[in-house]
This record gives structure tokens, sequence and C-alpha cells, in this order.
């Protein structure tokens, strides 16, 4: 991305921060946007174009983090973000802190209520690429028969509610926990949503605390995508961490995998069929590519999806220390030399036991033996008599 330039409407030059943003914004705001917004400041005292990657960089985040403070303060009109006819951002106006109302918020954002910030966190959530991403990849879904449980009802808490959990030791241990799991400090969405799993959707913390890690196991830190995969939950009524346990290895990656390998359309697995698999990749320890393999074969010699058959290609496979399809091709090639050196033998003792050997049926009695020469004396004295 090119660098973007970076100017302001103010004439000042020196780095200061204005006192309505001291006074109204920052206590509200975000650590990680106040330190963005901070940084802004200081670029422009020198004058300096910077860039999206740059600033991640500088503050080990992610460009869509840089987005997202970049979009919060737009929306609080302390900057303006200008993009070119590609939707390109080039610039970056901050605001003049003298002008009249260059920074009063809009009339629907309380500045000393929590929730406005919450509420502009997932407008720009909304407009993620996480959030294009994470759309794509398949979550748990609840029967079609359940009774849905609506996002819609999902409180945004105030400041006095948000202090009352966080005295909650069990409360501060799960935030603790999820800031570890996914790799950042959590930002006003993110507690507002662990909050409401617990405190609506009715989610032990033990529960809370496997669901941040399957998302995460999953390449998903989004709160986003974990909020989906929490409703899907609530919808199949989910209380215990062994009944999310038992569903997410039915519809896992592996599983959809699989079900494609097999042809399997139309229906979920059956619990004797997700067992097999848990066996395959935990036990045995095989790849995807290798699990496909069996089941392509076990395709091709039953034409139906068999699990126990393709269970005992894998067992065989996992006795001959089999790692990678490269391994399977030596497997095949052994197998198929072997196969030809008995076919080779096989060929010799046939010709071995339809070869002459001068005994049969009919040589089988005691044979005769007859003097020719003295039998043609004998006919010639009886003819002479």
């Amino acid at each position: 991305m090119k660098d973007i330039r970076l100017h302001t409407d103010s004439k000042s030059t020196a780095t200061s921060v204005p006192n309505t943003f001291i006074d109204n914004y920052m206590a509200d705001a975000n650590g990680e946007f106040v330190k963005i917004y901070l940084y802004l400041l200081r670029c422009m005292s020198y004058g300096d174009n910077f860039s999206i990657i740059g600033m991640a960089d500088k503050f080990e985040n992610t460009e869509k983090d840089i987005f997202r403070a970049l979009k919060y303060w737009e929306k609080l009109r302390i900057l303006r973000l200008e993009y070119d006819e590609g939707g390109q951002l080039t610039g970056i106006c901050l605001s003049d802190s003298s002008a009249p109302d260059s920074l009063t918020p809009p009339p629907d954002k309380p500045l000393t209520d929590n929730a406005g910030d919450l509420a502009a966190y997932a407008a720009i959530d909304g407009n993620s690429a996480d959030a294009a991403a994470d759309a794509a990849v398949p979550v748990y879904h609840a029967p079609a028969n359940s009774a849905s449980v609506s996002e819609e009802k999902r409180p945004e808490y105030t400041r006095e509610q948000l202090d009352s959990f966080q005295k909650d030791e069990d409360v501060q241990n799960l935030m603790f926990i999820a800031e570890k799991y996914m790799g950042r400090t959590l930002n006003p969405t993110d507690i507002n949503a662990i909050l409401y799993w617990h405190d609506t959707l009715r989610f032990s913390i033990e529960l809370i605390e496997y669901l941040i890690e399957y998302c995460v196991d999953k390449g998903h830190r989004t709160i986003r995508y974990m909020n989906k995969v929490a409703l899907a939950w609530a919808d199949s009524k989910f209380t215990t961490v062994e009944q999310a346990k038992k569903a997410s290895r039915i519809h896992s990656q592996t599983s959809y995998a699989i079900m494609k390998a097999f042809g399997i359309s139309g229906r979920n697995l059956v619990e004797f069929e997700a067992d097999f698999i848990e066996k395959w990749t935990n036990q045995y320890g095989f790849s995807l590519d290798i699990i496909s393999e069996a089941c392509k074969r076990t395709i091709q010699a039953t034409n139906q999806p068999n699990f126990k058959y393709a269970d005992g290609i894998l067992g065989n496979w996992k006795k001959n220390n089999v790692h990678h399809l490269e391994d399977i091709a030596a497997l095949d090639a052994a197998f198929q030399e072997t196969k030809s050196n008995a076919a080779k033998t096989s060929g010799a003792r046939t010709v071995a036991r339809t070869a002459p050997s001068g005994k049969n049926r009919f040589t089988s009695y005691p044979q005769r033996s007859y003097d020719y020469t003295e039998l043609e004396k004998q006919l010639l004295n009886r003819s002479m008599q």
C-alpha cells in the first residue's frame, strides 16, 4: 500500500493534544486507539507521510486494527479519512481543535456511556475484512427445528455494569484467559460479547473458555466469529463443555472434508463415524490428505462410504509407518512387485505340473517289454512249418 498524505486544517505545527480530546474523549476510548491518535499528532508535527503497514508494525497490531481505530475517531469527527476513486485510503485530515464544532460528538453518542464505544466498534467490525473471511468458514449450526437465539437481544452494558462484572473474580480470570488466547488486549466489544455469553446466554465460565479456545484453534480470533459459534451453541441448548466438544467433532472442518471425500451430503455424521474420524486424526495422527486417499480407495472398492473399510486401510498404513502420500506410493510399488513375483512363481509351478513325466493313468500299470527281433523269428518259423 502506498504512503498516505497526512495533513491538517490547523495552523499550529507543534505537537499538542487538544484539551477537548483529553476532557471528553480520552477516558472513554480504548487505550490502543488513544495511542494511534497521539501518534498521528506526532507525525503531524513533522509533516511526515506514513503508511498503515508502518503504523501496524510500530504498535505490533494488524492493519485491520489500525483501520478500526481510524474509523472510530472518524465517527467521533476527530479526523476525516480521504479516499481516491478506487476506494483506497489516500489521506487523513485531523480536525481543527480551535473550531467550535470540530470535536463535537455526534448527537447519538453520549460521551459518558461506554455503550457508545461498543456500538462504534460493532459498526466497524461489520465492515472488516475478517468479517468476510469468517463468514466463509463453516461453523456449527443448530438443528433447523430449534428456537434461534437472536443477537438483537444482546445488551449494551453501561460502564457501571461493566465495573460490577469486573469485581467478580471468576470474570476477571476469564478476561485474563481470553486475552492470552486471543493474543491481545480486550477492547470494549470483546468484553461486551464475553459478558453477553455469560450473563444473557448463561454460559458457564468453563464453556466460554472452551468456546474461545475452540475458535482460536481453528484460526479465528475475531469476536464476530466467536459470537456466531456462541449463538449456535445457545440454539442447541449447550450447557457443558462435553456437549460442545461432541458437536465440534461432528461439525469440524476435518469432518466436512472427509464427508466430501466420501461423497456424503444431505445429512450429518453419526456418532460412530465421528469416533472413526477422531481415531484417524488423534490416535493415528494422519493428515487430511492421507485420510482422503483412504476414503477414495474405499469408494473404489465398495462403491459406498464405508468407515470400517477405510479404517482397515488406515490401520494397515499405521502399521507400515505411513506419514506422507509418498510412503503410500512406496507401499503400492512394493505390493505390486510382490504380486508380480508371486505370479511368476505360480506360473512356474503350473508348467511343472502339466509337463510330461513319463507316467499317466494309462502308464501307471506294470508295462510289458517285447523283443521284436525274437518275435519276428517266431513268426517266420511258424510260416515255414
